[in-house]
């Protein structure tokens, strides 16, 4: 939904008058949002009073969507510490939804995921540093099982990092990654994002 809202604040965004600061976007895409979030966001009959921009329907626009898309992306992003081999910790912001492997390549931390995250690997093997996150986590699946027997210095709390996906439960959870990695295919191979 977030991306979804994110595009039309966009679209609208990249419409503004030129010469102007604020944006200005096209009714129909302000009936699409409204739509979307469910209610209308502004009256067009509202009355105006001569230099009273915070009355335009425009302003109420701008102001209404970029208020909701605040409040949305305050909920729809966690905090995740990924603990390097030698220690170096890196808070990092990740939206909900996304996987702790694309998440770590997006924020240049040296999880492999050679496979690319279609579990035929165990290179972004992670270890969730407190059981109680673990377990706010979803089952194993028998695949990602048999990949993980697979990691190098595995443990109660080890998971796939493409398998571990971000929801609300997850907010402040810290993963450490393994001093090293069984890539059967390449040898010596420092990840790249994506």
């Amino acid at each position: 939904m977030l991306s979804r809202l994110s595009r039309a604040g966009l679209r609208a965004l990249s419409r503004a008058r030129p010469g102007t600061n604020s944006a200005i976007p096209k009714s129909h895409e302000v009936e699409a949002i409204s739509a979307h979030m469910g209610r209308k966001l502004f009256s067009s009959t509202t009355n105006t009073r001569a230099g009273d921009s915070n009355n335009k329907p425009e302003a109420k626009f701008v102001a209404c969507f970029g208020a909701y898309i605040s409040r949305l992306s305050t909920l729809s992003i966690i905090s995740v510490t990924f603990v390097d081999k030698d220690g170096e910790e890196k808070l990092v912001k990740v939206p909900l939804g996304m996987s702790m492997l694309e998440a770590a390549h997006e924020n240049d931390r040296e999880l492999e995921g050679a496979c690319e995250g279609s579990l035929a690997c165990s290179t972004c093997h992670v270890i969730v540093t407190d059981v109680n996150y673990y377990n706010k986590m979803e089952d194993p699946v028998d695949e990602e099982n048999d990949m993980l027997d697979l990691a190098f210095g595995l443990t109660e709390t080890s998971s796939l990092g493409c398998q571990v996906i971000v929801s609300p439960e997850l907010d402040g959870i810290r993963l450490a990654l393994p001093s090293a990695t069984r890539n059967f295919a390449v040898d010596g191979y420092v990840a790249k994002s994506h």
